[in-house]
C-alpha cells in the first residue's frame, strides 16, 4: 500500500489524464493495470480527448472513460464555459482520491485544484518560469520528474508518476500495452480475412504512413520490400489511414508493386485496424501511432525510426526490431533535415536492412 494511503483509509476512486495524440494515450495503458493489481478495489477512470477515446476503451481495468472535445476551444466562449462545467461537475461527482496529470496541459492543473482530490501528481516543469511555473507547481500535491529526452522509455516515464506515490508494477507483464479491439471489431476483420482466403497469422501487415508523413520510407524503397515478401508467398496486407496525405503515398505505392497484395487502406476504424494487426504474423511500418497499436495487440515488429527517439518511442512489450542509420544527429525532432520533410536517416535506410529484420522475426514468429 503505498505510504499516501493507509489500510483503513484506502483510495476509492482514481483519475489519469493523458490529454495527447492516439500513441501517447495508448502508452498509459499499463497504468490501469498496475493501479487495479496494486489496489484491486480501487475504480479507476480516464480523461482525453474524444477522438482518442477508442485507444482505451474496453481495456479491462478501466471503469469510465471521460472525454474533452478537441474541437470545444473552437465554440463560442458561453458554449466552452457550459461543456467544460459539465465536464467539471461530472468528474466532481465521482469524488477522486487521486488524480495523475501525464501532460503539460493546463486542463489537468485546473482540475487538480478544483476537483481536490488527497493526492494529485503533476511533472516537474522544466519550460515554465515565473508566475506560470509557481501556479503548476501550486496545483500539485505531489511531482515527478517527467524525462523529456531519449534516454527511457516513454511507458516508463508515464508509470514514473505511479512510482512516485509508492505504487510499483509487479512484474514486467502488468507494464505491457493493452488494447482490446472489442468482438464487433474482431467479427469484421475476420469476415475480411475470410474474404481475402486468409486466416490469422498467416500474412504481414504492412502500414507504412504516419499522420506525420515526414516519417514515410520513400516508395521505391518501401515497394521492393514489398515485393520480395509477397513473392515468397506470403500474403501482405496493406493499411493507412484515409487521410490525404496517406491516401496520395499509398496510390502511388500500389502503382509501385509488381506483386499482387492485400489492400484495407482508408477502409478501417481504429478498432478494426488494432483487430487487423492482432492476426497478423508481423507488423512492418514507421514509427507511428500504429506501431504503438501493433505491439499493444501481441504482434511482432519491424518499425523504421528517423528523427525521433528509439528508446523513447520504441514498440513496447514485444518481439521487435528497430531499423535505425546511426546519424550521430539522431534523433534530431525535426520534420525532416532542416524542416524539409525529407530526412536524410531515413531515406538512408535500405530495403536490404529492413528484409534481414523481418525474416529474423519471422524465424523466430513461424505461422
Amino acid at each position: 500500500m503505498s505510504d499516501f494511503f493507509t489500510a483503513e483509509r484506502p483510495p476509492k476512486r482514481v483519475l489519469i489524464i493523458k490529454l495527447r495524440h492516439h500513441g501517447d494515450v495508448l502508452l498509459t495503458s499499463p497504468l490501469f493495470t498496475v493501479l487495479k493489481k496494486n489496489w484491486p478495489g480501487v475504480e479507476v477512470d480516464a480523461l482525453v480527448y474524444d477522438d482518442t477515446q477508442a485507444m482505451l476503451t474496453s481495456h479491462p481495468y478501466i471503469d469510465r472513460v471521460h472525454t474533452i472535445g478537441r474541437n470545444w476551444r473552437k465554440q463560442g466562449w458561453l458554449k466552452q464555459l457550459s461543456l467544460y462545467r459539465q465536464l467539471r461537475n461530472s468528474l466532481k461527482a465521482r469524488e477522486y482520491d487521486v488524480l495523475i496529470n501525464l501532460t503539460e496541459h493546463w486542463h489537468g492543473a485546473r482540475l487538480a485544484r478544483k476537483l481536490k482530490p488527497r493526492v494529485s501528481v503533476g511533472f516537474k516543469p522544466d519550460k515554465r518560469s515565473g508566475l506560470a511555473r509557481w501556479r503548476w507547481v501550486k496545483s500539485f500535491t505531489t511531482l515527478y520528474p517527467a524525462i523529456q529526452d531519449n534516454s527511457r522509455h516513454m511507458v516508463e516515464v508515464n508509470l514514473d508518476a505511479l512510482r512516485r506515490i509508492g505504487i510499483h508494477p509487479a512484474s514486467v507483464e502488468d507494464k505491457r500495452t493493452l488494447f482490446v479491439p472489442g468482438e464487433e471489431a474482431e467479427t469484421s476483420v475476420l469476415n475480411k480475412l475470410a474474404g481475402f482466403g486468409l486466416v490469422g497469422k498467416d500474412y504481414v501487415l504492412v502500414h507504412p504512413t504516419s499522420r506525420w508523413m515526414f516519417k514515410a520510407w520513400q516508395i521505391d524503397k518501401l515497394a521492393a520490400t514489398v515485393d520480395a515478401i509477397a513473392a515468397r508467398g506470403i500474403p501482405v496486407i496493406l493499411s493507412a489511414a484515409p487521410s490525404k496525405e496517406e491516401t496520395a503515398y499509398m496510390d502511388q505505392l500500389r502503382a509501385a508493386l509488381t506483386q499482387p497484395v492485400f489492400d484495407l487502406s482508408g477502409q478501417l476504424n481504429l478498432k478494426e485496424l488494432g483487430a487487423l494487426m492482432k492476426h497478423a504474423r508481423l507488423y512492418f511500418g514507421v514509427d507511428s501511432m500504429p506501431m504503438h497499436l501493433a505491439s499493444a495487440v501481441g504482434t511482432p515488429t519491424v518499425a523504421i525510426f528517423g528523427p525521433t527517439g528509439a528508446i523513447k518511442w520504441a514498440p513496447w512489450g514485444v518481439a521487435y526490431r528497430v531499423i535505425i542509420a546511426g546519424f550521430t544527429c539522431q534523433p534530431c525532432g525535426k520534420a525532416g533535415c532542416g524542416d524539409s520533410g525529407v530526412s536524410d536517416c531515413i531515406t538512408a535506410i535500405t530495403p536490404q536492412q529492413v528484409l534481414s529484420a523481418i525474416d529474423t522475426l519471422l524465424l523466430e514468429n513461424p505461422a
